[in-house]
């Protein structure tokens, strides 16, 4: 299982990654997310797009281990935290 922090960062610039258009409230900020817990709204709930377990199942299976998949995504992570995301 993909062991986030829920450090809310990917939330906060959903406007970076254009598959996350429909989610940007307007600011880069995930219209879903709760600014004061840090946490999804939707979160039992939320699109596929979301949950990187289910997302590598749906579409990344055939491409690469789920090892390659969150080591992508922990980059991501990595990149956001140190303030060097393009």
């Amino acid at each position: 299982m993909f062991k986030c922090d829920c450090c809310g960062l990917c939330c906060r610039h959903v406007n970076l990654n254009s598959m996350y258009t429909s989610f940007d409230r307007g600011d880069g900020v995930c219209k879903f997310l709760d600014l004061e817990s840090n946490l999804c709204t939707i979160y039992k709930e939320r699109p596929l797009l979301c949950n990187v377990d289910a997302m590598y199942e749906f579409m990344y299976q055939d491409e690469m281990t789920r090892e390659e998949f969150y080591e992508l995504n922990y980059e991501v992570c990595r990149k956001l935290k140190n303030g060097t995301y393009e």
